[in-house]
């Protein structure tokens, strides 16, 4: 049995592209799935650090909850998708999980504070005009290449991994959703740095 876990963002839910493809990929490849949702969190967790602090908090707290009643030693293989915060939650909790060895990471603009947590396998995206990590001097494609983590940098993107430009974005939806699909379908094998 297999499972994928999806930890979205504060503002960036499962219906949003990189989550909503990336769970019809798990679909795909016979995962069940398990999209974690958030409640209750304050309207205005953008608004500086400390209130994104306080919502990562608060989603924490109702993921661990979530994944808690989930009996992960029933799965031989396990997904932890996140994005944004969703990322610092999903490598927290691999690593808290009791199983961390089953359970491999896709990890949309992860934000450093996820890098505090090992990440035996996963595969990152991020992208270069993302004000949350830096920008282009973000430290993250730095830290991927430290650890041995895969990633993939889209150069123009915002922390939603989108340029601006729609055919552009669709182009590098497709890409990063080649490279989620080869990660998904590949278990147990390191692929290169992107």
């Amino acid at each position: 049995m297999k499972l994928a876990v999806f930890f979205p963002g504060i503002g960036y839910n499962h219906d949003r592209p990189l989550l909503y493809y990336s769970k019809k990929l798990a679909v795909k490849y016979g995962y069940e799935t398990l999209p974690v949702a958030y409640r209750d969190l304050p309207p205005d967790a953008k608004s500086s650090r400390e209130k994104t602090a306080e919502c990562t908090r608060l989603a924490m707290e109702q993921a661990e909850r979530i994944v808690r009643e989930t009996d992960l030693s029933r799965y031989s293989d396990i997904l932890f998708a996140g994005k944004s915060i969703g990322t610092i939650i999903s490598a927290k909790l691999a690593k808290e999980s009791g199983c961390p060895e089953k359970i491999r990471q896709i990890l949309y603009t992860p934000l450093m504070e996820t890098f505090d947590f090992d990440i035996p396998d996963g595969i990152v995206f991020t992208g270069g005009n993302d004000p949350w990590v830096g920008g282009k001097d973000s430290r993250i494609s730095m830290v991927c290449k430290e650890k041995g983590i895969p990633y993939l940098f889209v150069p123009d993107a915002n922390h939603s991994l989108e340029t601006g430009d729609p055919v552009t974005d669709i182009g590098n939806l497709a890409r990063i959703m080649r490279e989620t699909e080869r990660f998904i379908n590949v278990p147990g094998r390191t692929l290169p740095l992107l």
